[in-house]
C-alpha cells in the first residue's frame, strides 16, 4: 500500500486501536457525522447575563412561593439561607415540616392580621434602642413584632449593608432571629442613601450567584459580566461565551484528568522555588560559619566557604585547613549518619522524579500551543486543496481532526501531573500498598502510552502538505485522520474509565473528583433567555431605582431573539442611573 510506504507503518500498524475485534477501517467511506463537533442541543450550562439573572431567580421564587403561599420577600429569604438549592429546601420541608424550615431561615409569617395593621397616627411609642419617643410616621414594626423608631432602623440598616451583611439582616430585638422585609430595608435607606440602597439591592439579585453552588461568576481577566449556570455536576469544565474555558469547581483553567486539589499543588510546585530548594540541597552543602550554600567545584573533600571558613565536605563540620590527599587534620568523620544520607537520597529522587513529569507536561503544553498556532496555516492547506479539481470536496475531517487532536494533547498535558500525585506519597500513601500502586501505574502508564503514540501520528499527518499530494494519496491521509481520531477518542475515554473506577473509584479517601470527559469537548454554555412569567410582577420591580423599563426604553435599543425577549448591554452608573450588573459588587464598589 502507497501509503504505508510513504509512512513507514507495517501492516500491524494499520489499525491504531481496536476493541474486542473492531476495527475503524471502513470509518473513511462513511460520512463525518460521528466527528462533528458541534454542541449538543440541549446544552447542560446556561450563560447568565443581567436579565437572565433576574428569570433564573424570579424562577426559583415563584416555585417556592406557589408551594408554600408565601410573599416573596420571605420566599426569597428562605432560598438565601438554602444557598437558592430548592431541592433542598424541599428535602427539609419533608423531613421537619414547614414551621421548623421557617425558624432557621428566620422567616417569620404573620398569621394575625391584627399584627399587620399599621401604628396610629396619633401614638406614640418609646423606641427601646434610642430610648426616645417616637410618633407612629416615625416608627416602624416588622412582622416579627418588634418595633423601634425609623433612624434607629435606618442606622442598623446602613452598618449592615456596610458590612456585607444585606442579603440576611436581621431584626434589633435582642434574641430575634427574624430576617427583616426587604421593602422595608429599601425604602427607609433610600430616603438617606440612595447609592446605599441601590447597592443593597444589587446584592439581593446578585446573591443568585454569590450563594448558589452551581452558578458561579466567569473568571476571565477582564471579567466578560457573565456568570455560569450548571444544571448537573459542580465537577465539570465549561466554556463561557467569551471563549473562556475553565474548571467550574475551582474556577481554574480546565484540568482535567486532574483533580482540583491536585491542579492545585501542581501550579504552586510550578511557580515557587520548591525545586530549586531541592535542587540546592542535592548540590550544595551550608557552610558551618555563614550557612550561605556551597558547591563543590573539585575532587578534595576540603572546601572553603567565600568566607573563609574551611569545613569537610562528607559531613559539613567545621575545620582548619591543613590535610594530606588522605585526611583532614584533627578531624574524623567516618562513623555514618543515617538520617542526613537518607534525607540527602530523598530530595535528590524527589527532584529527579519531578522532572521527569514536568518534562513532560511541559513538552505537550508546548505542542498543544504550536499546535494551536499552526491551525491557521492548516486551514489555508484546506483551502488550497479545495480549489484543486478533486473528486474529494468536503474537508471537514480535517477540523474534525484538528478539534480531537487538541482535545486530546490537553487531556495528555495534565494526565502528567495526575500521575505525579496519584502514585506519589503525598496523597495516597496510606490508600495503597507499593504492590498496588505498582500494579496501578503501570496499567494507567500502558494506557497513557498508547494515548501519547496515537497522538504523535495524528499530529504528523494533519501537518502533511496534502494540497499537494495526488488524490489517491490524500484519501489515505484522510482514511488515518478519521481513524486515528477515532480510536484516540476511544482511549481518551479508556482513560478516565480507568482513573475514575480503577484509580480514584477505589480509594477511601473521597476528595478527589474529575470532571467527566465529553468526546466533543468542553462544553459551550449557552444563553439563559430572559423571559419569565408576569404573574410575580413587572420588570420594574426588580430594577433598581433610576433603571429603565422595558416600556421607557427607546426603540431599537436592545436586540431580541425569536420569542420577543429583549437583549441589550446595561450600561454602567452614571450620576445615580444604572449600576452594572456585568461585574461583581466588589469592582463596582472600587470605581
Amino acid at each position: 500500500m502507497e501509503g504505508e510506504e510513504d509512512y513507514g507503518f507495517s501492516e500491524e500498524e494499520e489499525y491504531y486501536y481496536t476493541d474486542d475485534g473492531d476495527s475503524h477501517d471502513g470509518l473513511a467511506d462513511n460520512d463525518d457525522s460521528a466527528l462533528q463537533w458541534a454542541p449538543p442541543k440541549g446544552s447542560t450550562t446556561k450563560v447568565i447575563t443581567k436579565e437572565s439573572l433576574l428569570a433564573a431567580q424570579r424562577e426559583d421564587l415563584r416555585r417556592v412561593m406557589e408551594l408554600l403561599s408565601l410573599k416573596e420577600h420571605h420566599a426569597r429569604t428562605l432560598l438565601i439561607h438554602y444557598r437558592w438549592d430548592v431541592e433542598k429546601l424541599l428535602a427539609v420541608l419533608v423531613e421537619k415540616g414547614k414551621s421548623c424550615l421557617f425558624t432557621e431561615a428566620g422567616v417569620t409569617v404573620v398569621e394575625n392580621v391584627d399584627d399587620d395593621v399599621p401604628l396610629s397616627s396619633s401614638s406614640t411609642i418609646t423606641c427601646d434602642i434610642c430610648i426616645e419617643d417616637a410618633s407612629s410616621d416615625n416608627a416602624t414594626r416588622m412582622e416579627c413584632g418588634h418595633c423601634f423608631c425609623n433612624n434607629c432602623w435606618t442606622e442598623h440598616f446602613i452598618i449592615k449593608i456596610n458590612e456585607g451583611q444585606s442579603r440576611r439582616i436581621q431584626c434589633m430585638a435582642h434574641r430575634c432571629s427574624a430576617i427583616c422585609d426587604e421593602a422595608i430595608v429599601r425604602n427607609l435607606v433610600s430616603r438617606r442613601h440612595p447609592n446605599l440602597a441601590e447597592k443593597f439591592d444589587r446584592f439581593l439579585l446578585e446573591s443568585y450567584i454569590e450563594d448558589n453552588k452551581m452558578v458561579k461568576w466567569c473568571p476571565s481577566i477582564p471579567h466578560c459580566g457573565k456568570a455560569i449556570r450548571v444544571e448537573e455536576d459542580e465537577f465539570c469544565e465549561v466554556e463561557c461565551s467569551c471563549g473562556l474555558q475553565f474548571c467550574f469547581s475551582c474556577l481554574s483553567e480546565a484540568h482535567s484528568p486532574c483533580s482540583c486539589l491536585m491542579w492545585e499543588r501542581w501550579s504552586k510546585k510550578c511557580l515557587d522555588e520548591s525545586e530549586t530548594v531541592n535542587w540546592i540541597t542535592v548540590h550544595t552543602k551550608p557552610c558551618p560559619k555563614c550557612y550561605k550554600p556551597v558547591e563543590k567545584n573539585g575532587g578534595c573533600n576540603l572546601v572553603s566557604c567565600i568566607c573563609g571558613q574551611s569545613f569537610c565536605w562528607v559531613c559539613g563540620g567545621a575545620t582548619g585547613r591543613d590535610h594530606t590527599w588522605s585526611r583532614i587534620a584533627g578531624h574524623s568523620c567516618g562513623r555514618y549518619k543515617e538520617d542526613r544520607e537518607k534525607q540527602t537520597e530523598r530530595a535528590k529522587r524527589d527532584l529527579y522524579r519531578y522532572m521527569h513529569y514536568h518534562n513532560r507536561f511541559k513538552a505537550h503544553t508546548d505542542s498543544f500551543k504550536l499546535e494551536s498556532k499552526l491551525k491557521e496555516s492548516i486551514l489555508d492547506k484546506v483551502s488550497v486543496a479545495e480549489e484543486r479539481e478533486l473528486r474529494l470536496k468536503d474537508f471537514s475531517w480535517v477540523t474534525n481532526g484538528l478539534n480531537r487532536l487538541f482535545r486530546s494533547r490537553r487531556v495528555l498535558s495534565y494526565s502528567y501531573p495526575f500521575a505525579f500525585y496519584m502514585f506519589g506519597e503525598e496523597f495516597f500513601k496510606d490508600e495503597m500498598t507499593d504492590e498496588e500502586r505498582e500494579i496501578k501505574k503501570n496499567l494507567f502508564e500502558d494506557q497513557q502510552q498508547q494515548l501519547e503514540s496515537n497522538v504523535e501520528k495524528l499530529s504528523m499527518f494533519l501537518e502533511e502538505p496534502f494540497q499537494q499530494f495526488s488524490q489517491d494519496k490524500v484519501m489515505d491521509i484522510r482514511m488515518r485522520v478519521i481513524n486515528l481520531s477515532v480510536t484516540i477518542d476511544t482511549l481518551c475515554q479508556k482513560m478516565y474509565e480507568c482513573i475514575e473506577s480503577d484509580l480514584l473509584g477505589s480509594l477511601h479517601l473521597g476528595t478527589h473528583h474529575i470532571a467527566p470527559y465529553k468526546s466533543k469537548g468542553i462544553e459551550r454554555a449557552s444563553e439563559l433567555s430572559s423571559c419569565w412569567n408576569t404573574k410575580l410582577g413587572s420588570t420594574d420591580e426588580y430594577l433598581p431605582s433610576g433603571g429603565t423599563s422595558e416600556h421607557d426604553r427607546p426603540s431599537g435599543s436592545g436586540s431580541s431573539d425569536d420569542s420577543g425577549c429583549s437583549y441589550r448591554k446595561r450600561a454602567k452608573k452614571e450620576g445615580g442611573g444604572f449600576f452594572d450588573l456585568n461585574l461583581p459588587a466588589e469592582i463596582v464598589d472600587r470605581n
